[in-house]
């Protein structure tokens, strides 16, 4: 139904062979820490650097043991001699288990980084392609004033890059190991194991911890997925309005290779934006998870695993439903069509009542008090609304009006360009070029 999503690197993030590889990375790198400290004999460590993990004798003990680290550990231990002793000396299980949680979400932040980057490149071609088409802009779903059809891609741009640091904030505070020993004493393993894990790991030593890395730092990076997926939904939900057939302004692509080719079972006729809708559906299920997030910061004393559950569900889920959408949202954009004429015909749908502030302000400023300028002009607006009358005609045909305002001053005021020629400030700002189409 849509271009292959190939993309296979967030589901090697939250597999289990990942998870075992982290685990055992981080054993051997505390057995190489111990080996520094003159703990592990050199021989031993050298035979330690060499241990396998078999997923077979994992799960032949963990139907013995029914616990993930000691069956990891002794499933490690079956691949060494006498120098499997030192497999996991001081440590306790989330010690493990949190270290390579938090290489888990560092990678899953470098791989939705990338995923934000792509679309970003995709909305500044975009946004520079329509900088100058004119379109309507809406407030409350009324037409308000004109505006570019680029500034709104622009404006996205500008919201996925304070994502971009979002995550950048994120990936910091979620790249931190912890092996402190039980409740975080570093009674059995000195701080100096924990320095040396993160030097060899590339990560930061957790400040201070208990039993447990704490959970601000994890629900922090679902908020950060969540504040995404609620950006995508915002454009998702934009380009589904525009797309509705009273509007009709752009359209997810449709019929060519790849993309949907039939929007129902029973109507040939429709064109649905089912792939906006499918972006909207699963930004709720991030934004849900997100306060899973929330309530895993509250843990009983020192630690307890209430987390535990709802992390395994939470953490890859949200990741992967981003990286997803991110995905779809970039397809989108970039094979979306986009109609100006049609554009041009909702301005003028309303006979320039869009052009009421501008003939207001030309009162204003030609003398008249704002509260009768504003009145003057809303009397001829509802005249135009309600019988379908063109508001220009009824503005030059105005007493009040043409006691401040010459005819020929009053052509001017309704001028689509007006209302363009700031728009290459903006993009400026952003570091844009400025051009684009009419």
């Amino acid at each position: 139904m849509i271009p292959r999503y190939s993309r296979p690197e967030m589901s090697k993030v939250w597999t289990d062979d990942n998870t075992f590889e982290l685990w055992l990375k981080v054993e051997i790198a505390a057995s190489q820490a111990w080996t520094d400290l003159g703990v592990v004999p050199a021989d031993d460590m050298e035979k330690i650097r060499s241990a396998k993990f078999n997923r077979e004798t994992y799960d032949r003990l963990f139907e013995e043991t029914k616990h993930d680290l000691v069956s990891f550990t002794r499933a490690v231990s079956e691949s060494l001699g006498h120098e499997s002793r030192w497999i996991h000396h001081g440590l306790t299980s989330n010690d493990v288990k949190d270290t390579a949680l938090g290489m888990q979400m560092t990678q899953a932040v470098d791989i939705v980084d990338a995923a934000v980057v792509g679309l970003m490149d995709v909305l500044k071609r975009r946004a520079v392609e329509f900088q100058n088409t004119p379109s309507i802009g809406r407030s409350h779903g009324i037409h308000a004033e004109p505006m570019s059809f680029g500034l709104k891609l622009a404006m996205w741009w500008d919201e996925m890059r304070r994502n971009r640091e979002r995550l950048a904030g994120t990936r910091k505070r979620v790249s931190v190991c912890m092996l402190s020993g039980p409740v975080g004493t570093f009674a059995g393993v000195p701080p100096e194991i924990e320095e040396s894990v993160a030097r060899q790991l590339d990560l930061e030593p957790a400040p201070i911890s208990n039993q447990v890395i704490q959970r601000d730092r994890h629900a922090e990076f679902v908020q950060v997925l969540a504040l995404i997926a609620a950006t995508l939904d915002k454009m998702a939900t934009e380009i589904r309005g525009l797309q509705r057939t009273e509007i009709g302004e752009v359209q997810e692509p449709f019929g060519t290779p790849g993309f949907v080719t039939k929007g129902s079972s029973s109507m040939p006729h429709k064109r649905n934006p089912e792939l906006s809708e499918r972006i909207c559906g699963l930004a709720r299920v991030v934004r849900g998870n997100s306060v899973v997030a929330l309530e895993n910061v509250a843990l009983w004393h020192e630690r307890d695993i209430s987390h535990s559950s709802a992390e395994r569900v939470i953490l890859p889920d949200s990741a992967l439903a981003v990286d997803y959408i991110l995905f779809l949202m970039t397809e989108i954009i970039g094979g979306m069509l986009v109609f100006p004429d049609r554009m041009m015909r909702n301005l003028e749908l309303t006979r320039g009542l869009v052009f009421s502030p501008r003939v207001m302000l030309a009162l204003v400023e030609a003398g008249v008090d704002r509260k009768d300028a504003y009145d003057t002009v809303q009397r001829c607006a509802m005249l135009s609304w309600d019988e379908e009358k063109d508001f220009r005609e009824l503005v030059k045909s105005d007493s009040i009006v043409l006691e401040k305002l010459n005819p020929e001053d009053i052509d001017p005021l309704f001028d689509y360009d007006f209302y363009l020629r700031h728009t290459s400030h903006s993009f400026a700002r952003l570091g844009f070029p400025t051009g684009g189409s009419r």
